[in-house]
Protein backbone atom coordinates (compact mmCIF):
# COMPACT_ATOMS: atom_id res chain seq x y z
CA UNK A 1 0.00 0.00 0.00
CA UNK A 2 2.80 2.60 0.84
CA UNK A 3 4.42 1.42 -2.34
CA UNK A 4 0.79 2.47 -4.01
CA UNK A 5 0.73 5.77 -2.43
CA UNK A 6 4.33 6.68 -3.62
CA UNK A 7 3.63 6.25 -7.09
CA UNK A 8 0.71 7.93 -7.08
CA UNK A 9 2.54 10.87 -5.25
CA UNK A 10 5.40 11.01 -7.90
CA UNK A 11 2.59 10.60 -10.53
CA UNK A 12 0.64 13.80 -8.98
CA UNK A 13 4.73 16.15 -8.92
CA UNK A 14 4.99 14.76 -12.44
CA UNK A 15 1.82 15.84 -14.07
CA UNK A 16 2.04 19.44 -12.52
CA UNK A 17 5.94 19.64 -12.99
CA UNK A 18 5.21 19.24 -16.71
CA UNK A 19 2.48 21.69 -16.69
CA UNK A 20 5.66 24.25 -16.71
CA UNK A 21 8.19 22.04 -18.97
CA UNK A 22 7.27 24.48 -21.85
CA UNK A 23 9.96 22.56 -24.14
CA UNK A 24 9.32 19.40 -22.87
CA UNK A 25 12.81 18.40 -21.89
CA UNK A 26 12.39 17.64 -18.42
CA UNK A 27 13.19 20.84 -16.94
CA UNK A 28 11.41 23.97 -15.70
CA UNK A 29 12.58 27.54 -14.55
CA UNK A 30 13.80 27.76 -10.87
CA UNK A 31 10.83 30.88 -10.68
CA UNK A 32 8.13 27.95 -11.46
CA UNK A 33 8.80 26.25 -8.78
CA UNK A 34 6.95 28.31 -6.09
CA UNK A 35 3.88 27.65 -8.28
CA UNK A 36 4.56 24.10 -8.65
CA UNK A 37 4.99 23.64 -4.95
CA UNK A 38 1.36 25.48 -4.43
CA UNK A 39 0.00 24.13 -7.13
CA UNK A 40 0.27 20.48 -5.57
CA UNK A 41 -0.80 21.84 -2.10
CA UNK A 42 2.14 22.93 -0.41
CA UNK A 43 2.50 26.19 1.32
CA UNK A 44 6.25 26.66 1.97
CA UNK A 45 7.43 30.63 2.67
CA UNK A 46 9.46 32.32 0.40
CA UNK A 47 12.58 31.53 2.58
CA UNK A 48 11.58 27.61 2.33
CA UNK A 49 10.89 28.08 -1.12
CA UNK A 50 14.65 29.48 -2.15
CA UNK A 51 16.02 26.90 0.38
CA UNK A 52 13.82 24.06 -1.62
CA UNK A 53 15.20 25.59 -4.75
CA UNK A 54 19.11 25.58 -3.56
CA UNK A 55 18.59 21.90 -2.90
CA UNK A 56 17.18 20.96 -6.38
CA UNK A 57 18.63 23.34 -9.08
CA UNK A 58 21.24 22.65 -11.19
CA UNK A 59 24.67 24.65 -10.18
CA UNK A 60 22.89 27.63 -10.79
CA UNK A 61 22.10 27.42 -14.06
CA UNK A 62 17.85 28.37 -12.78
CA UNK A 63 17.01 25.14 -14.44
CA UNK A 64 15.46 22.21 -12.69
CA UNK A 65 15.44 18.83 -13.62
CA UNK A 66 12.44 16.59 -13.29
CA UNK A 67 15.51 13.83 -11.90
CA UNK A 68 16.02 15.87 -8.89
CA UNK A 69 13.09 17.82 -8.13
CA UNK A 70 10.77 14.31 -8.50
CA UNK A 71 12.56 12.77 -5.11
CA UNK A 72 12.76 15.78 -3.71
CA UNK A 73 9.56 17.04 -3.68
CA UNK A 74 7.91 13.40 -2.82
CA UNK A 75 9.64 13.79 0.63
CA UNK A 76 7.89 17.20 1.01
CA UNK A 77 4.65 15.78 0.08
CA UNK A 78 5.11 12.36 2.17
CA UNK A 79 5.88 14.39 5.39
CA UNK A 80 3.42 16.94 4.97
CA UNK A 81 6.18 19.33 4.89
CA UNK A 82 4.44 22.60 4.20
CA UNK A 83 0.52 22.18 5.45
CA UNK A 84 -1.66 24.55 4.82
CA UNK A 85 -2.63 27.71 7.30
CA UNK A 86 -5.95 26.56 8.81
CA UNK A 87 -9.31 28.71 8.01
CA UNK A 88 -9.68 29.93 11.32
CA UNK A 89 -6.41 31.36 11.16
CA UNK A 90 -6.84 33.06 7.84
CA UNK A 91 -10.18 34.35 8.91
CA UNK A 92 -8.63 35.13 12.45
CA UNK A 93 -6.38 37.07 10.51
CA UNK A 94 -7.94 39.28 8.40
CA UNK A 95 -11.05 40.03 11.65
CA UNK A 96 -7.57 42.13 12.97
CA UNK A 97 -7.31 44.06 10.18
CA UNK A 98 -10.81 44.77 9.90
CA UNK A 99 -10.86 47.34 12.79
CA UNK A 100 -14.62 47.95 12.08
CA UNK A 101 -15.41 44.12 11.50
CA UNK A 102 -17.30 45.04 8.54
CA UNK A 103 -16.72 41.65 7.08
CA UNK A 104 -14.62 43.36 4.08
CA UNK A 105 -11.18 45.31 3.57
CA UNK A 106 -10.85 48.00 1.04
CA UNK A 107 -8.59 47.94 -1.31
CA UNK A 108 -5.87 49.95 -0.60
CA UNK A 109 -6.13 48.70 3.23
CA UNK A 110 -5.08 45.14 1.45
CA UNK A 111 -2.69 46.24 -0.38
CA UNK A 112 -1.03 48.00 2.28
CA UNK A 113 -0.83 45.28 4.26
CA UNK A 114 0.37 42.52 1.69
CA UNK A 115 3.20 44.81 0.38
CA UNK A 116 4.58 45.87 3.53
CA UNK A 117 3.93 43.40 5.85
CA UNK A 118 5.50 39.69 6.07
CA UNK A 119 6.44 38.07 3.00
CA UNK A 120 5.38 41.36 1.02
CA UNK A 121 3.48 40.66 -2.60
CA UNK A 122 4.89 42.57 -5.80
CA UNK A 123 2.89 45.14 -7.37
CA UNK A 124 1.82 42.39 -10.10
CA UNK A 125 0.48 39.49 -7.75
CA UNK A 126 -1.73 42.31 -5.94
CA UNK A 127 -2.98 43.47 -9.13
CA UNK A 128 -4.07 39.98 -9.85
CA UNK A 129 -5.16 39.51 -6.55
CA UNK A 130 -7.38 42.53 -6.02
CA UNK A 131 -8.73 42.39 -9.75
CA UNK A 132 -9.84 38.66 -8.50
CA UNK A 133 -11.59 39.67 -5.50
CA UNK A 134 -12.75 42.97 -5.46
CA UNK A 135 -16.60 43.14 -5.76
CA UNK A 136 -16.64 45.51 -8.50
CA UNK A 137 -20.08 47.19 -7.85
CA UNK A 138 -18.79 47.94 -3.99
CA UNK A 139 -14.95 47.89 -4.30
CA UNK A 140 -14.91 45.93 -1.41
CA UNK A 141 -13.09 42.48 -0.98
CA UNK A 142 -15.26 40.36 1.40
CA UNK A 143 -13.21 38.20 2.93
CA UNK A 144 -15.11 35.50 4.15
CA UNK A 145 -15.57 34.58 0.92
CA UNK A 146 -12.25 34.37 -0.44
CA UNK A 147 -10.90 32.37 2.04
CA UNK A 148 -11.98 29.29 0.79
CA UNK A 149 -10.18 30.07 -2.82
CA UNK A 150 -7.03 30.37 -0.50
CA UNK A 151 -6.80 27.16 1.75
CA UNK A 152 -6.48 24.13 -0.11
CA UNK A 153 -9.08 22.60 2.63
CA UNK A 154 -12.17 24.76 3.33
CA UNK A 155 -13.35 22.39 6.07
CA UNK A 156 -10.19 23.08 8.10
Amino acid sequence: MAEENISAVRKKITAEFQLFDYENNNTVDVREIGTIMYSLGCFPTQADIREFIAEVEEDNSEIVHLEKFLPAMTKVLLENKFPPIPRTKILQAFKVLDRDQNGYLQPEELTKYMMEKGEPFTQGEMDEMLKTHTHRQENVIYYPKIIDKLIADPGM
